[in-house]
């Protein structure tokens, strides 16, 4: 299998694969399934055919589990670290009993507590590229970037990023520290971004763009084709996007997708996927399978022409209404 590209994040010389690999899904978080069920031993199978494939870019966060995930991915990387390129994120507070607080910190002394926690469950004495996960009200952000720049003089992280956060917290955090990348959801079924002017920010200032839930969380592979087909346990069920009649709206705009999907003989996901690497974004889809690993990295290699891009945007134009990605209280943890 080849076609998968490298390419520049940012302007400060890091360079991933256009598609790598969301690792959130491998561990619950506070006991909650993500996407199902995980089994370890598979996972790590993931994350090994992902590396042999090219993709060597793991994203992560000591929200996941809370910790647990960076432990796995130390397993997973343990005698091959240097081959690999890990992202990780702090920001909700995670308390010395390795307890969600569900609080926001972004100060000073926690950005330091955060990273030597996460520097010692992944067993590495570096961290590529350190994102802040959610931006915490109570902090000024040039605090926070202030901290997390020092940690860049110590050699402790290599380059910084930010998660779900406004043009005017970019710019702030940017003149304190040059930004890498910034995260955000973002997919055929959620273009926000594009929206509220974030993208164009981020083109001015030369921060990369890493698209994460780019397969709207599962939806776009069409395997769900009701509400109540997600498992019991899975945190998708208390999101607008996947209840009621928005649910069954956003089934016939896949359906149209599938269309496009069939004519290219790919799957939805594959399409998906090649509709954002086309923009030059990075997406890191989640997966704890090789099966859907090895297709989700089979996308590098679909070119899309200018008239289908046309086609696949007008089925769900920039505006539509698709339904909230999180409930309330997480679209509330946005800072848009």
């Amino acid at each position: 299998m080849e076609g998968i590209k490298k390419i520049k994040l940012g302007n400060q010389g890091l360079i991933v694969p256009n598609i790598g690999l969301g690792c959130m899904g491998m561990t619950t978080i506070a006991g909650n399934d993500i996407y199902g069920k995980a089994d370890e031993a598979e996972s790590i199978k993931t994350i090994h055919r992902s590396l042999e494939l090219g993709g060597n870019f793991l994203d992560t966060a000591d929200l996941y589990g809370p910790l647990l995930n960076e432990r796995l991915i130390a397993k997973a990387i343990k005698g091959n670290r240097d081959a690999y390129t890990i992202a990780t994120k702090f920001g909700y507070e995670i308390d010395d009993n390795e307890q969600l607080t569900w609080q926001f910190n972004g100060k000073k002394e926690y950005v330091k507590k955060a990273v030597e926690r996460s520097l010692k469950n992944l067993g590495t004495d570096y961290i590529d590229l350190y994102y802040l996960h959610r931006l915490d009200p109570d902090t000024p952000i040039e605090e926070t970037v202030a901290a997390m720049a020092e940690l860049v003089k110590e050699g402790k992280v290599g380059y910084i990023g930010l998660s779900e956060v406004s043009s005017e917290t970019i710019r702030k955090a940017h003149s304190i520290h040059s930004l890498t990348a910034v995260q955000t959801e973002y997919s055929l079924f959620e273009r926000n971004v594009e929206e509220n002017g974030t993208i164009k920010t981020l083109e001015e200032l030369n921060i990369g763009f890493v698209a994460y839930s780019p397969l709207g969380r599962g939806f776009i592979s069409g395997e769900i084709q009701h509400p109540e087909d997600f498992p019991e346990n899975d945190f998708r069920r208390s999101i607008p996007r996947f209840q009621g009649e928005q649910f069954y709206k956003n089934i016939t705009l896949l359906n149209e997708i599938k269309e496009i999907a069939t004519e290219r003989n790919c799957t939805a996901s594959q399409l998906a996927l090649a509709w954002i690497t086309s923009k030059c974004f990075i997406a890191i889809p989640g997966t704890k399978r090789v099966k859907y690993l090895e297709e989700n990295i089979a996308a590098a290699q679909l070119i899309l022409s200018q008239e289908e891009l046309h086609r696949l945007e007008s089925i769900i134009p920039i505006g539509t209404i698709t339904g909230d990605r999180y409930d309330a209280v997480g679209m509330g943890q946005v800072d848009l």
